[in-house]
């Protein structure tokens, strides 16, 4: 992997050459440890645990964690392996998402659990945890505690999104909390284990940590956003994805509970899969000119600017700037 070609695939260009090519040694070295952690004697075991780690992604958790730790001392022990803690935890959730959501692709590659059985891709994930877990024991109880709550939200996360929002529960209010859980809490982690391994304030590690956490929520909300108004598949997927699944995801949530009878159409589409090409074009078109997409980009605009301001209060290193560049990010790459 080139990890210039990363960076740039994030979309943040540094303003400082020397936070540049820290930040890409310090990439360079979470990747050579994190394929260090999914190593097995077993090859068959190996070659499953690094298929996801091959695949790529643009690993904004090890990201985060060096630029956190940029506002203490970033050559402190600790903040290299707990990055990779994150990314493995994170990539342990997506051979485990695939199996729940009967994937068939995952980063342009047949997905774990279609290449081989969704028994191995469950294990695999499993696997990733334990080899985390190991990581973790060599951090610290304290390190140790973080995770596990980190843990205990990404789990909660999901059982909700399976069950889905209870009676007399606004949809969109539990589809937010439930993007807190899944996605907010593991990007808030890697934030926190950064600044906190840097060594850094308790105030700081505060406001990176809710950095983490409303930047996590933009970025999803930014790629709902992208499934439906991309024409390029700008988010990884083909536009339209999610629609034709049926996934309700926040745009496709606020057009449900428009009551406006020209919007009376939409709704009727929108409220099952739609496997139907003529209904699928249908419904994305109508979804593109609709109020329920710029609610989702006001939604969205609120978490990116909620993230600059958790930090406005800090120094103003580099690093700074290259985090309010990641929350400028968010909103540009949704139009």
């Amino acid at each position: 992997m080139s990890y210039q070609s990363s960076l740039l695939a994030v979309g943040i260009e540094f303003d400082d050459p020397a936070l540049e090519a820290t930040v890409r040694d310090g990439l360079q070295v979470i990747e050579s440890a994190l394929r260090a952690a999914v190593h097995s004697e077993d090859e068959f075991v190996a070659d499953v645990a690094r298929y996801l780690v091959d695949a790529g992604g643009k690993r904004f958790r090890p990201l985060l964690a060096l630029l956190a730790a940029q506002f203490g001392n970033a050559d402190s022990d600790g903040v290299v392996m707990s990055a990779v803690v994150c990314e493995l935890t994170h990539l342990a959730t997506l051979y485990h998402d695939d199996v729940m959501d009967e994937a068939t692709v995952r980063r342009g590659a047949t997905a774990a659990n279609t290449r081989w059985t969704n028994t191995i891709a469950i294990l695999t994930g499993d696997f990733l945890f334990a080899r985390a877990s190991d990581i973790l024991a060599d951090l610290g109880p304290e390190a140790v505690r973080i995770q596990a709550r980190c843990f205990e939200r990404l789990v909660t996360g999901q059982i909700r999104e399976t069950v889905g929002p209870r009676p007399g529960v606004d949809p969109v209010d539990h589809y937010l909390s439930v993007l807190a859980d899944k996605t907010g809490s593991l990007i808030a982690t890697s934030a926190e284990f950064g600044a906190r391994f840097a060594g850094v304030d308790e105030q700081t590690v505060s406001c990176l940590r809710d950095f983490g956490e409303q930047f996590g929520m933009a970025f999803q909300i930014s790629d709902d956003i992208l499934d439906i108004a991309s024409d390029s598949g700008q988010s990884g997927k083909t536009p339209g994805t999610d629609l034709r699944e049926g996934v309700q995801t926040l745009p496709v949530l606020y057009a449900l509970q428009a009551t406006d009878p020209a919007g009376s159409r939409l709704r009727e589409l929108i409220s099952k899969p739609l496997q139907d090409d003529g209904e699928h074009a249908e419904a994305l078109a109508l979804l593109r000119s609709s109020e329920a997409i710029q609610q989702a980009r006001h939604t969205m605009l609120q978490y990116a600017e909620s993230a600059r301001a958790t930090i406005s209060g800090l120094p103003d290193v580099p690093a700074k700037a290259a985090l309010q560049a990641m929350a400028d990010l968010v909103v540009v790459r949704s139009g």
